[in-house]
């Protein structure tokens, strides 16, 4: 549903709140109001740290990937808030396989008759015949094509193929020839590693053909490893080029490298230390562009909630986490998991993930904690059903419509959910398409992207939407509060009394929201 009137009113107010005011620090025997204090989080200055970062990409290149000068100028930026607003922040560094397209590839059919394929740009703007793999290598190279174990007509179930999938299957390769591959039963990268090995000059790889898997392929090869062109091609593209006699023009201009970036982590320095409120965001955008909605938008939305409870005395430590090289696997909140010790990882009692929660053509979506959506992925652990409540009831307090998201693991929640801890959050969309019930509840149009922007240069502070990131930002904040200043937060062993805080702030949750209002893995087979 719509905001009222009366709220639309407040909401038009509180647009033009620029100075966050903080709330005085509570008496050691009173807890502050969770809805007081999430009312002192305003959309405006939101927005004004999405400026920022646009000025950041502006600035180097029009992107802030994770290993480029835009993303380390981001990372300082937010670390900067955070020690302002009193954190004690770290920077935790790793290394990760860094990948850029540098330039639109080539794939030409050189025999028996000349045929230039359409190009999947860098900036992702369309969807060509071919598409270069993430990781390919860079070269220029004109060869015969060579067929390897190729199942035509496909078999009538995914992965019947298992085209380059061992070494015998390059038998007696001809060097330099260019290896056409299926999709099935094996990673890309190893398929592309066996051409490698046996001599290939370039590799292309085809779908595989059933229902499905028919249009032009895109994606990874996981790691730098391979180095000489790969492409993926559809379906139609590789059974043309499977034609005896083929020749063709592979030409492909990367870099695939290891590179080092660094999470950016701010613990508030009250608190129960064994009992950690963690939210996060990923601060890196793709290659092609800004990233302002994927995910300036969730970075910025947790910044600002920081910064509010900065001096704020909680029960419960708050942690915030901006990740890095989420865009190329989750990489940055995997390590972060991965290097915690089972004590350390048994002290976060939770996690909030905000990862695009301002695209244009926005639905308001609530991670599916408890699988009563029943669709993909079963339920969140324990706890994750009572975070959903809580965003449920906050959405419903405004009159506001909500629909689930599954944790289909494209996220940052996706390594916490593994480990086995509650989590929840919300999501506007991304390049899912928005239906006809979705346009009755939330406006926007039925049939186009979320967001027709994602993972493209046009992602910038124009692929905005402010009424989405208002309502998600007043969501984040009361979420923290509640959490906060909770003495039985969700999970297993700490029952019953969030539900009770969450219907005890539900009416300040409604009001906070109207101040606020101004407003992703292994490779494929």
């Amino acid at each position: 549903m719509r905001a009222s009137l009366g709220m639309r009113a407040a909401v038009a107010t509180a647009a033009s709140a620029l100075v966050l005011p903080l709330l005085p620090a509570a008496p050691a025997n009173a807890d502050p109001d969770p809805a007081q204090i999430a009312q002192t989080v305003v959309a405006s200055a939101v927005k004004k740290h999405l400026r920022t970062l646009q000025d950041i990409a502006n600035a180097n290149g029009g992107t802030r990937a994770a290993g480029t000068p835009g993303f380390a100028a981001s990372r300082d930026y937010v670390a900067g808030v955070l020690k302002k607003a009193g954190y004690t922040v770290s920077l935790q560094e790793f290394d990760f396989p860094f990948f850029r397209e540098n330039s639109t590839a080539v794939l030409q059919r050189t025999a028996p008759s000349p045929k230039t394929y359409a190009p999947t740009p860098p900036d992702g703007s369309s969807v060509g015949d071919f598409a270069t793999m993430t990781y390919s290598g860079s070269g220029d190279v004109t060869g015969a094509v060579r067929n390897v174990d190729l199942v035509l007509p496909p078999g009538p179930t995914p992965n019947t193929s298992s085209s380059g999938c061992e070494a015998a299957d390059f038998t007696g390769f001809p060097a330099g020839a260019v290896a056409l591959v299926q999709r099935g039963t094996c990673t890309f990268q190893v398929k592309a590693e066996n051409a490698q090995a046996a001599g290939a000059s370039a590799v292309i790889i085809m779908n595989e053909g059933q229902p499905g898997r028919t249009d032009t392929l895109q994606g990874t090869l996981g790691e730098p490893t391979v180095h000489i062109p790969a492409v993926g091609v559809s379906f139609a593209v590789g059974q043309e080029l499977s034609t005896a006699g083929t020749s063709v023009r592979v030409k492909t201009d990367t870099i695939s490298e290891i590179r080092t970036t660094h999470n950016v982590i701010a613990d508030s320095r009250w608190g129960d230390p064994n009992k950690v409120v963690q939210l996060g965001a990923h601060l890196d955008s793709v290659p092609a562009g800004p990233g302002i909605n994927d995910n300036g938008s969730g970075s910025a939305a947790i910044l600002e909630v920081a910064t509010a409870f900065g001096r704020i005395p909680t029960r419960n430590k708050l942690r915030f986490s901006f990740w890095s090289a989420e865009e190329l696997g989750l990489l940055g909140s995997e390590h972060y998991v991965a290097s915690l010790s089972p004590a350390d990882l048994a002290k976060i009692k939770l996690y909030l993930n905000f990862d695009m929660v301002a695209s244009p053509n926005y639905a308001l979506k609530i991670y599916d904690g408890d699988d009563s959506d029943a669709t993909g992925a079963g339920p969140g652990p324990e706890g994750s059903d009572e975070i959903e409540k809580l965003f449920e009831k906050y959405f419903d307090t405004l009159r506001q419509g909500h629909n689930g998201t599954d944790f289909d693991g494209r996220s940052d929640y996706g390594p916490f959910v593994d480990a086995g801890i509650p989590s929840g959050g919300t999501f506007t969309g991304a390049e899912g398409v928005k239906t006809p019930e979705e346009q009755a509840m939330f406006g926007g149009t039925a049939g186009q992207a979320y967001d027709s922007c994602y993972h493209q240069a046009c992602d910038t502070i124009a692929n905005i939407s402010d009424r989405a990131l208002a309502l998600n930002t007043g969501a984040i904040a009361t979420a923290a509060a509640v959490y906060a200043f909770s003495r039985d937060l969700p999970g297993p062993d700490v029952r019953g009394t969030t539900a009770a805080a969450a219907r005890t702030t539900a009416a300040g949750a409604g009001s906070a929201a109207a101040h606020v209002g101004e407003a992703h893995g292994a490779p494929a087979r």
